[in-house]
């Protein structure tokens, strides 16, 4: 009887191991995402911040000081201002940075954020063809620091970005994608 059960459990553990079937994007979704890439003229907005995990972020968690809902490796964005354009061949971004800065900012400066405004160096973009997905990367470098931003759009809408820093922590955002309202 126990070789029985042992049996059984193992035949529903073997065919639960199962991968589940992959969920293919609508055509009409893809298409839109071509095109919003193609046209280089789109916004995330970003729902979500994930910081790296360091002493310091653990030590701010810690205190209590973080919004309910919030922990120290994923942040809640909702209600703050924070955008990423790409406008033709310019960039504009402006995101709440959480973490950890090695080189201190400028003089007198009291937004901490990730602040730019400029025509990225070396702005490739990638099709991932299986998840019908987009991978764009690129650099910006200003008078102090040099950022490398990695974006991943997703033809459901959501976007993901990454910032590298030569100056800060690496950060991750989640977020949603769309077209820039024609004026």
């Amino acid at each position: 009887m126990k070789y029985i059960c042992a049996t059984i459990l193992m035949i529903a553990l073997i065919s639960g191991c199962g991968s589940l079937p992959d969920k293919k994007a609508s055509e009409a979704s893809v298409v839109a995402l071509d095109e919003l890439v193609a046209g280089r003229s789109f916004e995330i907005v970003s729902t979500w911040a994930f910081p790296l995990m360091t002493r310091g972020i653990t030590s701010v968690a810690n205190s209590g000081l973080l919004l309910p809902g919030s922990n120290a490796n994923r942040i809640d964005l909702i209600g703050n201002s924070n955008y990423l354009r790409v406008e033709g061949d310019s960039v504009f971004v402006s995101l709440p940075y959480f973490g950890e800065r090695q080189i201190g900012g400028r003089y007198g400066d009291s937004d901490v954020g990730i602040k730019v405004e400029r025509i990225p160096q070396e702005y490739q973009v990638e099709k991932d063809e299986k998840k019908d997905s987009y991978r764009i990367e690129f650099r910006i470098k200003d008078e102090i620091e040099s950022l490398q931003f990695f974006l991943t759009l997703f033809p459901s809408g959501k976007a993901d970005i990454n910032v590298n820093s030569t100056h800060r922590s690496s950060i991750r955002y989640s977020g949603t994608a769309k077209p820039l309202a024609e004026e």
